[in-house]
């Protein structure tokens, strides 16, 4: 490809799109109480639950530094463009060091092309958007095409988010303890969306697991049509079977052109909590 598409470790990526393009990806931190590792790379999604088991303790997550983004910045051979997708400026702090990496780079080789999106998104939302630049760039975008498209585009996307256990937001501190246990005894599911800015706000509490998922389909026909020239990205919580189940009854009731499926790392997984679900999609351009 005549362009070089990143993103960080707040985004998860279908095997399909890293075999398409070479995404390249710069990992966030987890923190736990032994030590910090690098998402993705010192510790991948078996060894991450693996350590959640044995420790019963939830890590602390942190951006890359200016200086991860400069350093893979830097590896790009100087004459490919570099389009970079950043986790939602709404939930870290990774934008501004992304925004601040590709500085350090400019001020010492001002002549490279660079651009750095705040996405709005996380998870498969990324994913969604790296689908949309890679079929942009097939279809011979120039840079600064592709540069507005995708910003336009990160405007469109829907994400939303649906809970299994609140058991990770309580420890995480997310979730008052009182409250988090009023809801486990009532049964609660949480329906949770990307704000505008790309924040995280909860757009419902429904009780029960079916009925939890029948409205977080049902959000997807209040949000967007013309599925079928759509794509809808789907990310999960180490939870395949309930993800393939759900993205089947997504696809049944609206027809959309394709799918992405994808788990979610050690990011997403450590705030989502097990059985949590993403999907993403564009919604209708009013």
């Amino acid at each position: 490809m005549n362009i070089q598409l990143m993103t960080d470790g707040g985004a998860d990526i279908p095997e399909r799109l890293r075999k398409k393009a070479d995404i390249i990806q710069v990992p966030l931190y987890l923190h736990f109480s032994d030590g910090q590792y690098k998402s993705g790379v010192d510790l991948d999604l078996p060894s991450f639950y693996k350590k959640i088991a044995e420790t019963n303790e939830l890590p602390r997550s942190s951006a890359p530094s200016p200086h991860d983004f400069y350093s893979a910045y830097k590896q790009i051979d100087k004459e490919v463009p570099i389009l970079m997708l950043s986790l939602t400026k709404g939930l870290s702090s990774t934008y501004e060091n992304a925004v601040a990496g590709m500085q350090l780079l400019l001020d010492e080789e001002p002549k490279r092309t660079i651009a750095v999106i705040n996405t709005k998104t996380a998870s498969c939302g990324i994913a969604l958007l790296l689908h949309e630049a890679i079929s942009k760039i097939e279809a011979n975008y120039t840079f600064t095409q592709l540069v507005n498209h995708l910003e336009g585009r990160a405007e469109q996307t829907a994400t939303l988010f649906v809970l299994k256990t609140l058991e990770n937001l309580i420890q995480g501190g997310r979730l008052d303890k009182v409250k988090g246990k009023i809801a486990k005894t009532l049964n609660i599911k949480l329906l949770m969306r990307a704000s505008r800015d790309g924040a995280i706000e909860v757009t419902e509490k429904v009780r029960g697991d079916k009925k939890s998922i029948r409205r977080f389909i049902d959000q997807i026909g209040e949000l967007t049509k013309n599925v079928e020239d759509k794509v809808i990205s789907l990310s999960h919580c180490n939870a395949e079977e309930r993800a393939k189940k759900v993205l089947s009854e997504i696809r049944e009731k609206y027809p959309f052109k394709d799918a992405l499926i994808m788990d979610t790392g050690p990011l997403i997984s450590t705030y989502g909590g097990e059985g949590a679900l993403v999907i993403s999609f564009f919604k209708h351009s009013k």
